[in-house]
């Protein structure tokens, strides 16, 4: 698998643009402090370096996600590599190894779309993120606007980022 790594430094800027967006006062922000339990000292004594820094680094980790979890074309060549520990793979020069190649080919182009990681991201967003949130939140004793405010956010960038790279990586 080739990485464009363009790709996924635009896809690793996905968090910070909605984040400017949907944290902004006129959004969810004002809701997200009071929920938060956050103040403007608060918010003002962080290194915004830092935080963005560390930020970036975390969310181009996660630009990588789609390709570990949700991109099966890639996945399915493992039929067709060599690993010595599991025998030789499928040779793609054979009837059986041609017509599987062409149907897994044909799949792959199929689902190379940003529906495809439309739908990816929102499974991920239900299935993984939310039990995540709520189980910290209930931790911490935050209240139902608090996760709907968070989770909401990272479903709607963790979506967009699977949309990216599924359509362009």
């Amino acid at each position: 698998m080739e990485i464009n790594w363009l790709v996924q430094i635009g896809a690793a800027l996905v968090p910070m643009i909605i984040g400017f967006i949907w944290y902004h006062p006129k959004v969810f922000g004002t809701a997200w402090m009071d929920a938060a339990g956050m103040t403007e000292d608060k918010v003002k004594s962080g290194n915004m370096a830092v935080i963005f820094g560390v930020s970036f680094i975390f969310a181009f980790l996660l630009s990588f996600a789609y390709g570990a979890f949700a991109d099966h074309w890639n996945a399915f060549q493992a039929f067709f590599r060599s690993v010595p520990e599991h025998g030789m793979g499928i040779d793609p020069t054979t009837p059986f190894g041609s017509e599987l190649k062409g149907y897994i080919d044909a799949y792959g182009e199929r689902y190379s779309s940003w529906t495809h990681g439309l739908a990816h991201g929102t499974i991920m967003s239900i299935m993984l993120i939310l039990p995540i949130m709520v189980t910290n939140a209930l931790f911490e004793r935050k209240g139902f606007k608090y996760i709907i405010i968070n989770w909401g956010y990272w479903a709607v960038t963790l979506t967009t980022m699977f949309m990216v790279v599924a359509q362009f990586g």
